[in-house]
């Protein structure tokens, strides 16, 4: 069986340095805001290129925090708008919703996955206050259009990174070119720790003290709240492991970047349709533009591909079946027309790919999407 992500594999391979992490912070005694929360910070704030890094519990958190903290410096009230791509994960809208304010739902670039940026300046009004920028499946998704949208309307942009640690933008990487992003370090993504955790990065000095603040119950002094906060914070075991994750991250992606394009070169089947091959730029190390967090494929037969592909030992999942104007949670917008959207969601499936696969696995799912018929 050629698993879809075997997570013990992927953390076997950081032995013994993993359980010595642990036992570092078994031996400290020290569980929360301590030593190994504080270093990770700088090495992940220094690895993006921001100013700031907050540990937080999870990536939805990290969104949240971002806009609460507007909030809570005047920036943002209860029903401004935020435009959102409409084909994101649901955490990128509930982010939004639990704030009291309005996600705006953008069609996505079917070529991409990612917000068109071209269906962006007609959802502007003037409650508009940000965009949230969804890197989704790992590539990057800002584009010169949406800069100069940010800058026509004084906009924020807040990027959703939990997909596309490591990618860059330019020069730039994702996480570094709004004016924060959240991050996620779930299990299964490509920097993952062995449960929830998550950040925000900024280079904002006072976002970065208020989203502190309110990550630890709204408190900067013990005792004494300046907020009404949450108890979002990355814990010592959590941060202690993805410090000996984060400096092998860019060879994994570039691993990643090997994988796909095998698929890419090599998947010859005409009734599939292939993600984009997105170049990437090369100086003094390689700048992926998309980290392959998922290969995503579509086939207008996706329920029968997935079948056929799990009969021959091929585990797949499909990154997402319910697009989120279509759940029970968003029920007033279940009669909206999204096409596009409900296309991608209808058709996509994502295939095996992390940077432990090895040539002759990936040479087998190609060989059975090749026979597909």
């Amino acid at each position: 069986m050629i698993k879809f992500l075997d997570l013990k594999a992927i953390n076997d391979s950081f032995e013994p340095e993993l359980s010595q992490a642990i036992k570092r912070v078994l031996d400290a005694g020290w569980y929360l805001l301590g030593n190994e929360v504080k270093s990770f910070e700088q090495e992940y704030a220094d690895y993006v290129g921001t100013k700031h890094c907050i540990g937080v519990a999870n990536g939805l958190d990290a969104l949240r925090l971002i806009l609460k903290a507007y909030k809570e410096m005047g920036e943002m009230k209860d029903g401004d708008e935020i435009i959102v791509p409409a084909n994101t994960f649901i955490a990128s809208i509930l982010a939004i919703t639990d704030n009291r304010l309005v996600p705006i739902l953008v069609e996505p670039d079917i070529t991409t996955n990612n917000i068109d940026s071209s269906k962006i300046e007609d959802k502007i009004t003037e409650r508009t206050k940000g965009i949230m920028l969804v890197h989704l499946y790992g590539q990057n998704a800002m584009t010169p259009e949406i800069q100069q949208l940010v800058e026509k309307y004084k906009l924020k942009l807040i990027e959703d990174n939990a997909q596309a640690i490591g990618a860059f933008y330019g020069e730039k990487r994702t996480g570094s070119l709004g004016n924060a992003a959240g991050h996620s370090f779930y299990p299964g993504k490509n920097l993952g720790c062995l449960g929830d955790g998550g950040a925000v990065t900024t280079n904002d000095d006072e976002l970065a003290n208020v989203i502190r603040a309110l990550a630890n119950y709204g408190s900067i002094k013990k005792y004494q709240n300046d907020y009404q906060g949450l108890n979002s914070r990355l814990d010592e075991i959590q941060a202690s492991i993805l410090r000996i994750k984060l400096p092998r991250l860019d060879a994994d992606n570039i691993r990643r970047d090997e994988l796909a394009k095998y698929y890419l070169n090599n998947i010859t089947n005409p009734s599939l349709i292939l993600p984009n091959r997105i170049p990437h730029l090369t100086n003094h190390i390689t700048k992926l533009s998309h980290v392959w967090h998922l290969f995503v494929i579509r086939h207008p037969k996706r329920d029968l591909l997935q079948k056929y592909l799990i009969n021959n030992d091929i585990q797949t999942v499909i990154h997402y079946p319910i697009p989120p104007h279509k759940q029970l949670a968003f029920k007033e917008w279940n009669q909206l027309n999204l096409p596009i959207t409900e296309k991608i969601h209808n058709t996509i499936l994502s295939l095996p790919i992390s940077p432990i696969m090895e040539y002759t696995e990936v040479n087998k799912v190609v060989d059975f999407l090749n026979k597909f018929i």
